[in-house]
């Protein structure tokens, strides 16, 4: 005699499982976008802030103590060569830093570099062995060359095109200012 073999209720658990795939992956999905907004926003509130420097040292001041805030990070440095000497620009002030050291962080980095790290860059200073993720941004060749360097704490996971996108951009305007700045001076 033959025998009807039930399909319903392996195809209902089959079709379960695979429902609840999908909603995960729009879960996913939904917390990727509301991530990738808020970097969007705060990328373009670090741009403003700068672009309403009054001054030079204003224009310092709002990236090492404002962009902290604005981006939510532990740690900003940004470091220029001007001429033959090396300055570097923190939370902490501005100190005299080598250029050749300088110079030669500035050859490993073509644009954006995002990565995990067990000790933070020596742009840091005293913050680098709190760094546990950092992007350091190569500053364009129309201004003094130099390098930022974005640090925090907590180590995360990195999404290297999006974000490397938003940091060129947070680059490429500081350059502008700063280009801007040395051309009045």
């Amino acid at each position: 005699m033959a025998r009807v073999i039930p399909f319903e209720d392996h195809a209902l658990a089959r079709l379960r499982a695979r429902c609840a795939a999908v909603e995960e992956a729009n879960q996913d999905l939904i917390a990727f976008a509301r991530g990738h907004s808020g970097a969007v926003s705060s990328i373009h509130a670090a741009v403003l802030a700068a672009m309403e420097a009054r001054s030079f040292d204003d224009l310092l001041h709002v990236v090492a103590q404002e962009w902290p805030l604005i981006l939510g990070l532990d740690a900003v440095a940004l470091a220029l060569i001007v001429g033959d000497r090396g300055f570097r620009v923190d939370s902490s002030g501005v100190q005299l830093v080598e250029a050749p050291m300088l110079r030669r962080s500035l050859d490993q980095v073509d644009t954006v570099v995002l990565r995990t790290v067990g000790r933070g860059h020596p742009l840091f200073g005293p913050a680098c062995d709190l760094i546990r993720a950092e992007a350091l941004i190569r500053l364009e060749s129309d201004s003094p060359a130099g390098l930022i360097a974005l640090g925090q704490r907590t180590e995360q996971s990195l999404d290297g095109r999006h974000g490397s996108e938003l940091l060129l951009f947070l680059g490429r305007s500081l350059s502008s200012m700063i280009a801007r700045w040395m051309r009045d001076a």
